[in-house]
């Protein structure tokens, strides 16, 4: 062990005030390294029990992040105490600051930051329906750079995070599950308007998923209007 002492001790460059040395780097990697793996076991175990049946996905996604992101913010500062540098001055974290920004890193920053404002805000949450310009599906994780979808075709889309704070985003299941869809479409000229109505009607009904009419919810079938060569009607269905 004697003999690995000089070489630990070696030093190797001063920041400010601190001498870097080889055994140092060594511990800082360790400890950061520690800190990354209880990060990761952390956010499989929790994304385990997130997973399981019976609600509480959307509170339980927001302590898997704080936990993860937590762990890793905890292990960079473990680390570099352990390297032996005063963090006490701001010296170096705003120069480590403007060599990022400098090496085109102001879009990661803006992605992760974006990410955060999705979590804490909770207007957009794991589980969620939403529908942007070109793209809709349900959320299934909120990542540091972008969001994961899965579309109606089982496709999985990553969406910028900042896309979803600075463009319009239409949560389909936000405060509820139940929503009213227009179905658009048309029927030759000629055709008896009421039949068409009452055959439109008794298939929407036989779809499983659409809701008996009530007071205030009830299908309908509207015309809207008159085609080139054939009259518009839209399905309105709860």
């Amino acid at each position: 062990m004697g003999d690995f002492q000089p070489i630990a001790d070696a030093a190797l460059f001063r920041v400010g005030q601190s001498t870097i040395t080889v055994g140092g780097i060594v511990t800082a990697v360790l400890v950061a390294t520690a800190f990354m793996v209880a990060a990761r076991v952390a956010n499989v175990v929790l994304c385990r029990i997130r997973d399981r049946p019976g609600g509480g996905r959307a509170s339980l996604y927001l302590v898997q992040k704080l936990v993860t992101y937590g762990l890793v913010i905890a292990g960079i500062y473990a680390g570099l105490t352990t390297l032996g540098l005063n963090l006490t001055s701001l010296a170096v974290f705003a120069g480590a600051l403007g060599v990022g920004v400098g090496l085109g890193l102001q879009g990661i920053v803006k992605e992760f930051v974006s990410g955060l404002v999705i979590i804490f805000d909770r207007q957009i949450q794991v589980g969620d329906f939403v529908e942007l310009e070109d793209v809709s599906g349900l959320i299934q994780e909120v990542g540091p750079r972008a969001t994961r979808l899965r579309t109606n075709d089982n496709l999985a889309v990553l969406v910028p995070n900042s896309k979803l704070i600075e463009n319009r985003v239409i949560n389909w299941t936000l405060r509820g599950q139940t929503r009213r869809i227009h179905v658009p479409f048309t029927v030759a000229y000629g055709a008896d308007k009421d039949r068409v109505r009452d055959a439109v009607l008794e298939a929407a009904r036989g779809v499983p998923f659409t809701l008996p009419d009530t007071d205030t919810r009830k299908t309908q079938v509207w015309m809207t209007g008159f085609g080139e060569s054939a009259l518009n009607f839209e399905l309105v269905v709860w």
